[in-house]
């Protein structure tokens, strides 16, 4: 890490600008060139805002499972997500990967977006504070953090070729600042994204070179999105340094005959390989430098007697690592509602009702491209279990199915119709049909087959053993020409054409043709699905099935029954990977009609209901009146069934506070729109996206952003403000901002919030404060989250938060002077619970510096 940018210039000299310039191409999907000339080795790059999955789509190789970005948000806790930071670290290590691809910073602009669980919030402090915290967790052990997706790439829908048109003060105030705070934290890539800014593709933009490298001196990597490169020279010539993925694309030799033609710049091509060699300085990757990363994992191979699994796993195993994910549960979930139900006294329960099938098969993760294959997951029903083995006993009915697709094949449902065993059969064959290789696969879910020369057909068989008589829907996914057979008999067969080429679609979440057929339990039969490997389709092939719908009369009354005879009932409700994914926003914020007449169902039965949310984002909760306790759980990672028993029986107090405004309705919501208008998403909401749309338009959420009860009530005593403040913000390069506070001089305002624990139970809060401006002469926000902390107390005990608020706060952006300005005069800093409950609220008089 020693090596001098003067080392590395000389390193350079030693390169041809072809050679320069072709290094500047990934040499596979995940890793980059690597050039013996200068004793540079291969990055390995791999996805993980909530695990590292590494450089391969393998369900035999694991991951260590964190809840998701939208949990983590939850916590409000920097140093709890620093850790979490350092587990990815740990894993991305025992992986041999380099680069994670994390995390991600764009906004919840919009309930509707498809990718919220993988965002953190709606507000830009809040994002920047947790991504930085992330950020510094993950680099402290050696292994670079991604910042993405820069910039504005806050939905899904076309978001390959979407224009988001936003103006500047909001593009500056808003959705730039999470990144800004992101280099500030020294992340060592930026990732630009799919979609264009105001006509021109991020990748080809003029914001990769100011603000992000020039003003505020980002020296790392700018690296595209997977397959976001579309051109030559308009991105070369701009601030993107790596084009991903390789070794095919638009760059590669297309940019050593631009550079040897004088379309693009050698001074240009050198920064960029400039830039690589210091990212694999730091990284012990350059130079003949001791890499401190061991070799990666090996792909699991062999046939299909047997899964041969790593006998070491020195970190994802162990009880620490198990109990800092099951803390960051209980630290993430949120209470929204209480009605003396929780905590629970697990002491004096004699009969628990757990409903609902997310109880059983609570969804862990999001969908899309971030997925990982966790090791083992904790159901809600799972956790329950194991707090209350020897206590109580714990009845479970699954309920009405949801709404959603027919899930892949796992083990519990079919075994290798070869060897056996629980799982698949994998058969990859040639154009005559004769077998290449074979092996057993733990589910049907494959999206990564390996291919050898010759391979043609990838083939999926499983023999089914079926608990329920009755029409199952049968099913296969993928693209190109496909069939499914059942004992011999044609279901379904055709040729299948991509519908888009998102590589989220066609490698991660292709959708399902399907098709029914009877089957009787006692009885096994052969499913078998092939489909052809074409070009552009990917490789992507998953065998879906699910037994015969419930009734949904039936199943509610069951669960009715089970609830009433229960002392109390915990009811699981959420969504499915087909409503919350990369690739696409949602359509609406429903979870079904059975699962809303479950949850009523079980709370007119028993008082003594907790309802448990399983969503990435905001749902619709029009029951949310009739239950005892309302838990948001997110997707809670592999630990989630434990963290969130650990809340319900009170070992542990819900830690979360919202980091997104929940609708009553969808309706009600602000900012709602996803679908471009003749290619374009225009944001005209500006600055009041989230929480700050809704007191614009003075209307009342469900639950406000910030909101999150624990099992203590606090009081807010008093607020302690300067009385005035001067602040400077400059127009230089560095666009920095500082506020001078009565006799000392910082970056921003010291304020106090004295509060009260006034409940009979220590507990923690998250003190908040928002700032106002309300004589302002701009559009301005009703007021703006400047800042927070929290706090612990003890029954009766009074402590004070300090909150440091940053003089960027007390900032806008003038889009005449392209500069941060401050408005002098009368403000409002106001402290509280959430968006919505500020009970306090004191003057404070800024001062614009001589120099403004």
């Amino acid at each position: 890490m020693g090596t001098s940018d003067e080392e590395i210039d000389r390193l350079l000299g030693k390169l041809t600008p072809r050679a320069r310039a072709l290094l500047l191409t990934g040499a596979t999907t995940w890793r980059t060139q690597a050039e013996p000339a200068v004793g540079l080795r291969e990055l390995v790059m791999s996805d993980g805002p909530a695990g590292v999955r590494g450089e391969a789509w393998d369900e035999r190789i694991t991951s260590v499972l964190l809840p998701s970005a939208s949990a983590l948000a939850a916590t409000w806790d920097e140093a709890l997500v620093e850790r979490l930071g350092g587990l990815l670290a740990a894993e991305a290590r025992r992986k041999g990967v380099d680069v994670l691809l994390a995390p991600t910073l764009n906004l919840h602009r919009s309930p509707l977006g498809g990718r919220h669980f993988e965002c953190l919030s709606e507000d830009p402090e809040l994002t920047g504070r947790i991504g930085a915290a992330l950020i510094r967790g993950v680099q402290a052990h050696g292994v670079a953090a991604t910042a993405k997706h820069y910039v504005a790439n806050d939905s899904e829908t076309d978001r390959l070729t979407v224009d988001v048109r936003v103006g500047e003060r909001a593009l500056r105030e808003v959705y730039l600042a999470p990144f800004e705070a992101a280099v500030a934290a020294g992340v060592r890539l930026v990732m630009a994204g799919y979609n264009a800014v105001n006509g021109t593709t991020m990748t080809a933009h003029a914001l990769l070179t100011d603000p992000l490298k020039s003003e505020w001196g980002f020296d790392g990597v700018v690296v595209s999105d997977w397959g976001a490169v579309r051109g030559t020279v308009d991105t070369a010539r701009a601030g993107l340094d790596l084009a991903m993925p390789g070794p095919d694309g638009p760059w590669g030799e297309a940019l050593a005959r631009a550079v040897t033609g004088g379309d693009v710049p050698e001074a240009a091509v050198d920064d960029k390989a400039r830039r690589l060699l210091r990212l694999a300085v730091w990284l012990g990757a350059l130079g003949g430098q001791d890499s401190p990363l061991p070799q990666p994992l090996p792909l699991p191979t062999g046939e299909p007697r047997g899964i041969q699994r790593p006998s070491a796993r020195p970190s994802s195993a162990t009880r620490d690592v198990r109990a800092l994910v099951r803390r960051a549960v209980a630290a993430g979930t949120v209470l929204l509602a209480n009605r003396d139900v929780l905590p629970l006294d697990a002491e004096r329960l004699g009969t628990v009702a757990v409903i609902g099938a997310h109880a059983a098969r609570t969804r862990a993760q999001g969908g899309g491209s971030a997925g990982v294959f966790p090791q083992a997951e904790v159901s809600v029903l799972d956790g329950i279990r194991a707090a209350l083995r020897g206590r109580a006993r714990v009845v479970h009915v699954p309920g009405p199915r949801p709404d959603g697709p027919a899930p892949p094949l796992d083990r519990e449902t079919c075994t290798d119709p070869r060897s056996g065993l629980p799982g698949v059969l994998l058969r990859v064959l040639d154009a005559d049909g004769r077998e290449l290789y074979a092996e057993r696969r733990l589910d049907g879910r494959l999206l990564e087959p390996r291919l050898v020369p010759g391979a043609h057909t990838v083939e999926i068989g499983a023999r089914l053993r079926p608990r329920t008589a009755g029409r199952w829907t049968l099913g296969v996914a993928g693209f190109g020409r496909m069939s499914l057979t059942l004992d011999g008999r044609l279901l379904l067969e055709g040729d299948f054409p991509p519908v888009t080429d998102d590589p989220a679609v066609v490698h991660v979440n292709p959708p399902a043709q399907y098709a029914g057929a009877d089957l009787a339990t006692g009885r096994d039969a052969l499913l078998v699905a092939r489909r052809e490997l074409a070009p552009g389709t990917g490789r992507a092939t998953v065998v879906v099935a699910a037994p015969p719908a419930p009734n949904v009369t039936a199943s509610l009354a069951e669960a009715a029954r089970a609830a009433t005879a229960a002392d109390a009932a915990v009811v699981v409700v959420g969504t499915t990977e087909h409503g919350e994914s990369e690739g696409y926003d949602r359509t609406d914020l429903a979870l079904g009609a059975t699962q809303d007449a479950l949850v009523r169902a079980v709370a007119a039965a028993n008082p003594r209901t907790v309802a448990v949310v399983n969503s990435g984002g905001p749902v619709e909760l029009p029951w949310r009146e009739r239950v005892g306790a309302l838990l948001l759980a997110w997707f809670p990672g592999q630990e989630g069934g434990a963290g969130l028993a650990d809340v319900i029986f009170g070992r542990a107090e819900p830690g979360g506070r919202l980091p997104t405004t929940w609708p009553a309705a969808l309706a009600d919501a602000p900012v709602t729109r996803t679908r471009p208008d003749g290619g374009r998403l225009a944001y005209d909401e500006g600055l009041h996206l989230g929480y700050r749309g809704w007191l614009r338009h003075q209307h009342t959420p469900a639950y406000w952003f910030g909101h999150g009860l624990g099992y203590t009530t606090w009081s807010y005593d008093e607020l302690t403000v300067p009385a005035t403040a001067t602040v400077t913000a400059t127009a230089t390069a560095t666009a920095t901002a500082t506020a001078t506070v009565g006799t000392g001089t910082g970056d921003g305002l010291t304020v106090r919030v004295r509060v009260r624990n006034t409940g009979a139970r220590a507990g923690r809060e998250v003190v908040q404060v928002y700032l106002a401006r309300p004589a302002s002469a701009l559009d301005r926000p009703v007021r703006w989250l400047a800042g927070y902390a929290a706090v612990r107390a003890r029954p009766g005990e009074a402590v004070t938060a300090t909150v440091r608020v940053p003089a960027r706060a007390l900032c806008h952006w003038s889009v005449a002077e392209h500069a941060w300005r401050t408005e002098a005069g009368r403000w409002r800093v106001l402290a509280g619970r959430s968006a919505g409950d500020v009970p306090l609220a004191a003057d404070l008089e800024v001062v614009r510096a001589p120099d403004e």
